[in-house]
């Protein structure tokens, strides 16, 4: 499925694939790598809320400050809580920013291989097989519920309202 006037880059219309997702979906499944190469996916977080952090390339100022606030507010949201980024940076770059940054309580997730995440929640974009800026909260039920896709880009989601729904 293709969707366009959905966002924007830099105010250039961008196309986004896959299914949308919408807040009360049962969360579609996906499969990802974490930074050693090992396949993650969304049920290995079954019982648990989920906050899916997307972000296009860590190696941006937005995308870094994203993921630096999500790691940050894992602490304070517990242990029922699973922090996870996606993105589509390769295993070992997540790997290598996770250990310049200090990201020690997010899961990060790289979607370079199948764009399964992409396909599965309609983030992919067509033009630049990146992903677009969003976050999602699954409950521990897997149900969807919060689901943002950031409109730019190049700007930073709404943090407190993704916040509000893990609690």
């Amino acid at each position: 499925m293709e969707r366009t006037g959905v966002i924007t880059f830099k105010g250039n219309g961008l196309t986004l694939l896959g299914n949308p997702v919408k807040v009360g979906d049962k969360a579609p499944e996906f499969a990802a790598l974490d930074k050693g190469l090992g396949l993650v996916k969304l049920s290995d977080f079954a019982g648990k809320t989920t906050v899916i952090s997307v972000t296009p390339s860590l190696d941006t100022p937005v995308c870094d400050t994203q993921l630096r606030r999500f790691n940050a507010a894992a602490a304070a949201l517990g242990d029922q809580v699973a922090m996870v980024n996606v993105s589509m940076d390769l295993p070992f770059a997540i790997g290598r920013f996770c250990t310049t940054a200090g990201i020690d309580r997010a899961v990060t997730l790289s979607d370079h291989r199948d764009a399964s995440f992409g396909q599965a929640y309609g983030v992919l974009i067509k033009e630049l097989r990146l992903l677009a800026r969003a976050v999602f909260v699954v409950d521990k039920h897997g149900v969807v519920r919060h689901a943002e896709i950031v409109p730019e880009v190049t700007s930073e989601p709404d943090y407190d309202k993704a916040l509000a729904a893990a609690k």
